[in-house]
């Protein structure tokens, strides 16, 4: 399977420790395609549609549902754990996730 920067993807995240966001559910990818075509490994943001407001929180429709992408729960995992693509964001929230991935991580 082909990955690609700001694709949806179905994500296996168990197990899990402590407050970490649990069970297989849509996830997006943030890492570069350079990155996501060399290494075993993505960066990615959990999906979810229970969640509230919140500076690290993108709110969007997403497959018929009201979702959340989780910019504070980012995370590096396996590629083995993409069970499938899901879609691609729209431009105004790839616009939005950057605009708080840059606030969150960069000085």
């Amino acid at each position: 399977m082909e990955i690609t920067q700001y694709h949806a993807y179905l994500v296996n995240l168990d197990p899990i420790i402590g407050h970490e966001i649990e069970k297989t559910r849509p996830c997006l990818v943030i890492s570069p395609n350079e990155m996501n075509r060399h290494l075993k490994t993505v960066i990615i943001a959990p999906m979810t549609t229970i969640s509230h407001p919140y500076p690290s929180r993108v709110a969007l429709r997403f497959a018929g549902k009201d979702a959340w992408i989780v910019l504070d729960q980012i995370r590096t995992v396996d590629k083995g754990r993409l069970i499938k693509t899901l879609g691609k964001l729209d431009a105004k929230h790839i616009g939005k996730v950057k605009d708080i991935l840059r606030e969150m991580l960069v000085d």
